[in-house]
């Protein structure tokens, strides 16, 4: 399983959904990725294959950073692995 996690501005909490497989991951978080470079308030709108009834809207704008985890069983107590951040291009 494979989560996909976004930081949003100003929100302490990243938001989280799941994928089955690695391609699937890579899609999302390719498409985050494009919706962040492309600097419309556009709305990405997710949902999640761990919890099927799990959805999420966000505006693209709003988004800080995007990470992919694979879930192994080797995270922290939190369930979050350590040193999540944001890079840029400018």
């Amino acid at each position: 399983m494979f989560t996909i996690d976004l930081s949003l501005r100003n929100t302490a909490f990243p938001i989280s959904v799941q994928r089955k497989s690695a391609e699937d991951a890579e899609a999302v978080y390719q498409l985050i990725l494009a919706a962040m470079r492309s600097g419309n308030p556009d709305l990405v709108e997710l949902k999640c294959e761990g919890k099927t009834e799990k959805k999420i809207a966000v505006r693209a704008s709003e988004i800080s950073g995007v990470q992919i985890v694979q879930k192994d069983g080797t995270s922290t107590s939190s369930g979050r692995p350590p040193g999540f951040f944001a890079v840029t291009a400018e």
